[in-house]
């Protein structure tokens, strides 16, 4: 069967600054952390070690190009633009961004930029991160500054990338710097970011710039394990929590009642100010970016909570593992394409069916040069992982959710985390002692598929 993709479909690949330029002027979250606990990262690797897009930028832009890439998404790192989080604009960087921007263009490659992408500059964590609200006034300006080097070339913006994950990671489980949990202080750091992002669009709807703004968020789909009103339950607590905290401000302006009252019947709502209302109101966006690797399934607690344990969103649900489901071992994650649809079908259905793309979309898998035939990485299990997900995009979109295309995360083997370079993700095999970088079989699939805006499947 042939599927085939709207006209002006977008083509592409994500990443980030910090996965991918390497060390900066400015020190992030990330560099601390890395410095001081090695120990937290994949065979002891940091983000000094990355693809070094800042030395290759051309280069990899051409490798772009040889993919049939029509655009491609990354960010700008707010430390290496403004070390100090608020300080002087830094004028290498300045000519670095521009240097990039204008070679996309040059190359017919739309750039999607996003302005936060887990990098905080270290600066602006010394005086609480996303817990102080003058930082949020400070990545206001920052985004500010922005648009005004920038806006006249890029004409697709997003203020955060997967906001929820800092929140998760830095103040529930302890994934990532600075290592709280604390429940209260993640719902303030979750609420200041969805501030930060409405006050990032507020400018730019001030500065009428010719192109639209947005956000990007991870989706996962809360399935409950039955129909048994205790599992559905469970499953909508789920949702409100990790998709609905944040879509429903950024596509409706304002929180879900429900959330609101569950979290205030356990005393953890951030501080709020009678104003902090309307400027949510004003954040509502042009564009929806959904990164979707893998659903959630929950069903209802089935032990008592420990009254003396911290209060965390588990307090009202129990993962569900559901039998025979596809995995990916090497991540950990169930491999569920029907996910992107119900994605779409739920936007389309209860969002007023907001324009929307597939911003990431991605398998990580170990030890890849097992796979190497005649010097290439025959990915076969990447581009069957692809088709499928595309099989049901395809399929929303046939049935009119408004999805104007998709990125893979990502273009180059990147670093990752604190998982480092321990998955693969990349359509290009990166070579971490010579950085040579090689085409893997996935990267030729989808640079056909993206000429003939189209592929073929039994």
């Amino acid at each position: 069967m042939k599927y085939a993709f709207p006209d002006n479909f977008w083509w592409g690949s994500a990443s980030s600054a910090l996965q991918t330029e390497g060390t900066r002027e400015g020190e992030t979250t990330w560099d601390y952390w890395f410095a001081r606990e090695p120990n937290r990262f994949h065979n002891g690797v940091g983000p000094q070690h990355t693809s070094t897009f800042y030395q290759h930028w051309k280069t990899d832009i051409q490798l772009l190009k040889q993919l049939n890439h029509n655009s491609f998404r990354t960010s700008i790192s707010w430390a290496r633009l403004i070390p100090d989080g608020i300080g002087e604009v830094n004028p290498d960087a300045v000519d670095f961004y521009n240097q990039v921007i204008d070679e996309l263009n040059e190359q017919d490659i739309t750039p999607f930029i996003t302005l936060f992408h887990f990098d905080m500059p270290m600066a602006m964590q010394e005086i609480g991160g996303w817990e102080n609200r003058d930082v949020v006034d400070a990545y206001a300006r920052y985004a500010q500054i922005c648009f005004e080097l920038f806006g006249d070339r890029v004409l697709h913006w997003f203020t955060f990338n997967e906001p929820i994950v800092p929140v998760e990671g830095g103040y529930l489980y302890d994934f990532h710097y600075p290592n709280v949990v604390d429940f209260r202080r993640a719902a303030t750091v979750a609420y200041h970011t969805v501030l930060a992002h409405a006050k990032a669009v507020q400018a730019y709807r001030a500065g009428h710039y010719a192109g639209e703004i947005g956000i990007v968020l991870n989706l996962t789909p809360s399935y409950p394990r039955s129909q048994n009103p205790a599992d559905v339950k469970a499953a909508h607590v789920a949702d409100l929590m990790f998709n609905r905290s944040f879509l429903d401000p950024v596509l409706r302006g304002e929180y879900p009642a429900d959330l609101v009252a569950l979290l205030k019947s356990y005393d953890q709502l951030p501080a709020c100010k009678p104003e902090d209302g309307f400027l949510i109101a004003e954040g509502k966006i042009d564009l929806l970016g959904i990164n979707y690797y893998q659903p959630r399934r929950v069903k209802c607690r089935d032990s008592a909570v420990n009254p003396q344990a911290p209060f965390m969103p588990e307090w009202f649900f129990d993962s569900y593992e559901m039998p025979g489901r596809k995995m990916n071992p090497y991540r950990g994650w169930e491999i569920y394409e029907p996910g992107i649809y119900d994605i779409l079908v739920n936007l389309r259905d209860n969002y007023g069916n907001p324009r929307c793309f597939i911003s990431e979309n991605g398998m990580g898998v170990e030890n890849e040069q097992r796979f190497i035939e005649n010097g290439q990485i025959n990915d076969q299990y990447r581009i069957e992982f692809i088709s499928e997900h595309l099989a049901w995009l395809h399929k929303g979109i046939s049935e009119g959710c408004n999805c104007l295309g998709y990125h893979m995360w990502t273009f180059i083997d990147n670093w990752s985390w604190c998982n480092a370079y321990k998955n693969r993700y990349g359509f290009i095999q990166l070579d971490l002692k010579t950085q040579k970088r090689t085409i893997k079989k996935s990267g030729e699939w989808f640079a056909a598929t993206a000429l003939n805006n189209s592929f073929e499947k039994e």
